[in-house]
């Protein structure tokens, strides 16, 4: 488990931010995918391969940016540099 550390290590807070925002959030019309996946989840039509592969797809960035936001917290480190956020 010491690699998954390191790997989250060397991604920086604004990296994680920008992958969520861009990533996570595409296609921006007519709404965020990932938020169209949450429905269908929600709703139980979340059925098809490729809807699950898109919720994946569309999810890990907002999961590496939760887990970004954990570590900041934790040890007040956000990334490579290993510096704050000031």
């Amino acid at each position: 488990m010491r690699w998954i550390r390191q790997v989250f290590d060397h991604i920086t807070l604004f990296q994680a931010i920008l992958f969520a925002a861009l990533l996570g959030l595409a296609p921006f019309t007519p709404e965020p995918h990932v938020w169209e996946k949450l429905k269908m989840l929600a709703a139980g039509t979340l059925v098809r391969p490729i809807d699950w592969f898109d919720l994946v797809l569309h999810g890990l960035p907002w999961v590496i940016l939760a887990i970004k936001l954990g570590q900041w917290v934790r040890t007040g480190k956000t990334g490579k540099s290993g510096g704050g956020a000031a």
